[in-house]
């Protein structure tokens, strides 16, 4: 009596779980995703702000990250000069260079 039991019970046991591949197919779906919609978009906005920093000239009109507004009027390698006001010029890192602004722009507001 007690013999059938414990082979009623064996028998139950010896269905094996999901396969390691089915295990990690959750996981890659997630890093996936994760590429799509972090990574890959992060870098591009690296690429054209490098790109940007490249085609800077003297005389273009620019925001910081901190939000101060100028023009150029001196470039290097790593830094900026820009004209905030009549002669008030200070010296920033090119990589804190936010965006190019339109001159059209900030005389309308």
């Amino acid at each position: 009596m007690f013999s059938s039991i414990a082979y009623a019970q064996a028998a139950t046991s010896a269905a094996a779980g999901p396969g390691m591949i089915e295990q990690l197919v959750p996981f890659i779906a997630i890093f996936a995703i994760f590429y799509f919609l972090i990574i890959r978009p992060q870098s591009k906005r690296q690429k054209d702000h490098q790109s940007f920093l490249l085609t800077m000239k003297r005389g273009d009109s620019v925001i910081t990250t901190g939000g101060i507004y100028g023009k150029i009027e001196g470039l290097s390698d790593k830094f900026v000069t820009l004209e905030v006001s009549d002669g008030v010029n200070i010296r920033i890192l090119k990589s804190q260079i936010a965006s190019s602004v339109n001159e059209g722009a900030s005389n309308a507001q």
